[in-house]
């Protein structure tokens, strides 16, 4: 299993589509084979600053939906509203 983790910082006045788009992301991930679940979660010193951890039965998986074409459009979406690349590193036990 893989946890992986995409640290986001997004520009203030566009939290609400932000949302809407990482809400997108879920749902689409949810589908994919090997995902097992995730959460969202936004620093309480910071609201802009966004971590989404998700685990997968294998980095494989991860790959294979990090290379999804619906998955990267909607990160290309996601990259107009954010005031940084998002940082994504995967863990493992």
């Amino acid at each position: 299993m893989v946890k992986i983790l995409l640290e986001r910082s997004i520009k203030g006045k566009h939290v609400g589509k932000i949302v809407q788009l990482l809400r997108q992301l879920r749902v689409m991930a949810m589908q994919q084979p090997g995902y097992i679940g995730g959460e969202t979660l936004h620093a309480v010193d910071d609201p802009n600053y966004y971590l989404v951890i998700s685990s997968w039965e294998s980095l494989e998986h991860w790959q294979a939906w990090f290379n999804n074409p619906e998955r990267r459009k909607l990160q290309d979406e996601l990259d107009k509203y954010s005031e940084l690349p998002t940082k994504i590193r995967a863990f493992t036990y």
